[in-house]
């Protein structure tokens, strides 16, 4: 079998990035960070809580509200027999927050948990990069079916999930420099809105980003399709080792 970290040295005419390895990756990149409805269905759940917050200053009521409709979101696409991975992680970290709201009777407390896991990810973010194994590439490895390849068999791209690790990690900490202060000492409603005006403009510039650097390294090795050819080679030669044994040839 294909060892992950065998060493190879990539073809030159094969390493220049094409128009259709750039749309490629951005269809990739779309997929894996769930696009639009998956941004709408991360951002509802918080929204719909700061809106009733702000409205009634009624923090049970607000983050029922939010977790019923996370949950709603996830039956709905249930129904429609549609993947559910980003709505799972939503309505997950949806109820972390409305478990803490509930129980500290604040409506600070339903961003709290998502805060924290923020810099942790971006903590992480930072860190693998700057050992060298960064962790976007961990993430989007089976996206682009190469797995780990990209660690020894394809520098190009280790170096480019490298950057955009670094990206994330940064934008991460940035955002979350900004926020744990109002946590500290604004309002509620104040952290809620900034909270919500900061969802997606740190996301779409940590994926730029990734698709920048990703977009100009050489395309990936497809490891599950060189598995499928070896396996295809050694069946061939199987049975090519049986005819030759049977009585008669």
């Amino acid at each position: 079998m294909t060892s992950f970290d065998r060493p190879t040295t990539p073809d030159p005419a094969s390493s220049a990035p094409s128009e259709d390895q750039k749309a490629v990756t951005q269809a990739a990149l779309f997929d894996a960070f769930g696009g639009i409805r998956g941004t709408v269905e991360t951002m509802l759940p918080g929204l719909l809580f700061v809106m009733i917050y702000t409205i009634n200053k009624d923090v049970k009521l607000s983050a029922i509200a939010a977790g019923a409709v996370a949950v709603l979101l996830v039956i709905v696409r249930l129904l429609r027999k549609d993947t559910v991975k980003h709505a799972f992680s939503g309505v997950f970290g949806v109820g972390v927050g409305v478990a803490f709201a509930l129980f500290t009777g604040s409506a600070k407390g339903f961003y709290l948990p998502g805060m924290i896991y923020g810099v942790g990810l971006g903590a992480a973010f930072t860190i693998s990069a700057l050992v060298g194994f960064p962790l976007l590439g961990v993430m989007l490895g089976p996206v682009f079916k190469e797995n780990l390849s990209w660690r020894t068999r394809n520098p190009g791209r280790k170096k480019a999930y490298t950057k955009a690790s670094l990206a994330w990690g940064l934008i991460f900490l940035a955002k979350y420099a900004i926020l744990f202060p109002l946590y500290w000492w604004g309002d509620a409603t104040q952290l809620g809105w900034v909270l919500i005006a900061l969802k997606l403009p740190p996301m779409v510039l940590a994926v730029y980003f990734t698709w920048v650097f990703l977009a100009k390294a050489p395309p990936p090795i497809n490891v599950i399709e060189e598995w499928e050819a070896e396996e295809r080679a050694e069946k061939a030669a199987k049975a090519a080792k049986a005819a030759a044994k049977e009585p008669g040839l």
